[in-house]
């Protein structure tokens, strides 16, 4: 079996973390148009659990296809997303947080790291860790460690965001394949569904309702700052879309699509409110 072809194998998946309460991450997350299910992770923390059709269809591997959506949701939003992938392969996670470049760390399937030590310390300062106790904990899962395994590291990852307020369901272990996960997070209570919003709005009645939770999602509503949000994500998504087109890879244009919607609406939004 190729490289890439087990990449994309059975055993794949990813878990969107998001710094956020669900009421909050369900009208972003819906503009993705990927099937996923969204329930609580802790205080004021979500988890997204997408179905996982590009990587499963062989499209584009777990891991790009994850970069992508946590930066797509994370740009101009006032809260990180941590993407957590698997695959046969590899594993790891990438954290998204506003206009900066993504951080991340890889592990092979073995547990042997194979990302940079300054990586996780970035990544500990962004998610605002003690920089002593955790940033420790953190160094360990850097290491070599002969009894650790790629999912037992993310295992570990998850227990030092605990002092962070994640609390991850224990049946949306990472390690697990994607569609076994949605169906666990489907069983739970206080669990949705996230529609894509084209689905929901249409015409006119979509147009606003997009508008209205764009205003709600941006950190600022109006003035100077507004446009300049709106033209940073058009500055940003159009070198994102190109990149992804030409790799023909799903997450980049993806991000770089969600980003020029967003600048474009962001300013027709910010036109509106100057008309009333």
């Amino acid at each position: 079996m190729s490289t890439e072809a087990a990449r994309t194998g059975p055993v794949a998946g990813a878990l969107l973390l998001c710094r956020a309460a669900p009421g909050r991450v369900a009208p972003v997350a819906g503009l993705l148009r990927e099937p996923m299910q969204l329930t609580p992770a802790g205080d004021a923390w979500s988890v997204l659990v997408p179905e996982g059709r590009p990587w499963r269809d062989g499209a584009e591997p777990v891991d790009r296809v994850a970069t992508g959506w946590a930066t797509a949701l994370a740009v101009g939003a006032p809260w990180p997303v941590l993407a957590l992938w698997w695959d046969p392969d590899h594993a790891g996670f990438t954290l998204a947080s506003g206009f900066r470049r993504p951080v991340g760390f890889v592990w092979l399937a073995s547990g042997v790291p194979a990302g940079e030590d300054e990586a996780m310390r970035t990544f500990a300062a962004r998610m605002g860790l003690d920089p002593v106790l955790d940033v420790q904990d953190l160094d360990r899962l850097t290491g070599p460690d002969p009894a650790a395994d790629a999912r037992s590291r993310l295992r570990g990852l998850l227990a030092v965001l605990a002092r962070a307020g994640v609390s991850l369901p224990a049946e949306l272990a990472p390690g697990e394949p994607a569609g076994r996960l949605r169906e666990a997070a489907a069983r739970r209570p206080d669990s949705r569904p996230v529609e894509s919003s084209g689905r929901r709005e249409a015409g006119a009645e979509r147009d606003t309702v997009a508008l209205t939770r764009l205003g709600a999602w941006m950190p600022w509503t109006g003035g100077p700052r507004a446009r300049a949000l709106a033209l940073a994500q058009l500055a940003a998504g159009l070198p994102l879309l190109v990149r992804g087109l030409r790799r023909r890879g799903g997450g980049w244009v993806t991000a770089g699509a969600l980003l020029l919607a967003h600048g474009a609406l962001g300013l027709t939004y910010e036109w509106a409110r100057s008309r009333d």
